[in-house]
């Protein structure tokens, strides 16, 4: 199994310390590039289908939210990522 696999597996199974770091690499193998909003506030965005997912970087830790995983899978599966 491959890094982004087990990446994947771990995004799919929302454990409790999916970090940022990790959400932009999830996303960048899907073709999101990240963009900065006001404060803290982060856009990923795909350039070949123009699609964005919009959302605040976690602070003051590096830990993203259960919340924040739901909208990630559902955008994902939105647009047959995931």
């Amino acid at each position: 199994m491959s890094k982004i696999e087990k990446l994947i597996s771990r995004f799919n199974a929302k454990p409790k310390d999916f970090s940022y770091n990790e959400l932009v690499t999830l996303l960048s193998y899907f073709g999101y590039k990240q963009s900065q909003g006001a404060g803290s506030r982060v856009v990923f965005a795909n350039a070949v289908t123009g699609h964005k997912i919009k959302l605040h970087k976690p602070h003051p830790g590096n830990i993203l939210k259960r919340y924040q995983l739901d909208l990630i899978e559902q955008e994902l599966k939105n647009m047959n990522v995931l």
